[in-house]
């Protein structure tokens, strides 16, 4: 006499996309909170030394702009670039990606989810950085609402790039170390003024990401600001956070399967 199979366990559906992710970053986001404001402080507090330091060789002209609109964004590449960097090697190492592979949520959620936590932090630094530079250069503030679209757009390129040195980086002191120099990149080449820079410089200027959304914001500063060349400027912010959360993405799946 045959027994009849036992018929297969169904599983839970896989969660979709957006709740998915909308619980990656309320979680992330609660993880981080108790280490919010030391973050915030010791970001804003950075770029504000630079351009209370950069004060005293630039006047004002393009070159206040740039640094405004640079120390600004930098404080959006700390958080994003360095200290993503940092927790995705961080968790690479200790095997936390492990957890993640174990829940029914899609690869880009974790991403993306904690990619957005860690932006959130930056726009009340980048905003007090930006307010304390107009009145440091004595710029007007009336092109400050752009930086609702600078901060979400840079912080997107910032974000996929750190946590792909993050994911894809071989060991934790490596991914550690690729964030750090990521961060000093976006001070070195966004903070000074371009047209003082090498040729050699500027061209490796135009490669980071975060030069675009530098560049978006300091166009605002001028008397008649070009819009169509700020509305340039944050595509390109888009395309590339496009294509580094893309291959944050992949970077994860890769590391998440070993």
């Amino acid at each position: 006499m045959t027994t009849a199979a036992a018929p297969a366990a169904v599983l839970a559906p896989r969660a979709r996309l957006f709740p998915a992710l909308a619980a990656v970053y309320r979680a992330q986001l609660s993880r981080a909170r108790v280490a919010r404001i030391p973050l915030l402080f010791v970001a804003t507090f950075q770029s504000v030394g630079i351009m209370v330091l950069m004060r005293g060789v630039v006047d004002g002209g393009s070159e206040a702009r740039a640094v405004v609109a640079g120390s600004s964004v930098l404080v959006v590449a700390f958080v994003a670039l360095n200290l993503l960097a940092q927790y995705f090697g961080q968790l690479r190492a200790s095997g936390g990606l492990d957890h993640y592979a174990t829940l029914p949520v899609p690869p880009a959620a974790v991403v993306l989810g904690a990619a957005a936590a860690y932006a959130s932090f930056t726009l009340p630094g980048t905003l007090v950085t930006a307010v304390f530079g107009c009145v440091l250069f004595g710029l007007p503030m009336g092109g400050l609402w752009i930086l609702a679209a600078v901060v979400p757009l840079a912080g997107a390129a910032l974000a996929g790039l750190g946590a792909a040195l993050g994911l894809l980086a071989p060991r934790q002191e490596l991914a550690t170390l690729a964030g750090q120099l990521g961060m000093s990149a976006a001070l070195l080449l966004g903070v000074l003024p371009a047209e003082r820079m090498p040729e050699v410089i500027v061209w490796a200027r135009n490669l980071l990401p975060s030069t675009y959304g530098v560049e978006a914001f300091a166009r605002t500063f001028a008397p008649h600001p070009d819009w169509a060349a700020v509305l340039a400027d944050l595509g390109v912010c888009a395309a590339v956070g496009v294509v580094s959360l893309a291959v944050a993405t992949w970077a994860y799946r890769r590391a998440a399967v070993r």
